[in-house]
């Protein structure tokens, strides 16, 4: 958790450094979407994240074994 929160914070610090080299332009939404997104991926335990992968996981195999069965219309 002490790594996150200091990642986060390097961050901010980033952001606000960026942002007094930069002409001032009208923010854009994307970029505080994906600025929320990775806060919230920051928050989550590991334990989310290792049922999060392990759920994709079993998705991806599912998806590499099924088989289209197409019959064809006369």
């Amino acid at each position: 958790m002490l790594f996150t929160a200091f990642f986060l914070k390097l961050l901010i610090q980033n952001m606000k450094k960026q942002e007094k080299h930069i002409i001032q332009e009208p923010s854009s939404d994307y970029e505080k979407a994906e600025f929320d997104l990775l806060k919230t991926a920051l928050k989550r335990s590991y334990t989310e994240r290792f049922h999060t992968m392990t759920k994709l996981m079993k998705m991806n195999i599912m998806f590499r074994q099924a088989q289209i069965k197409h019959k064809p219309s006369h």
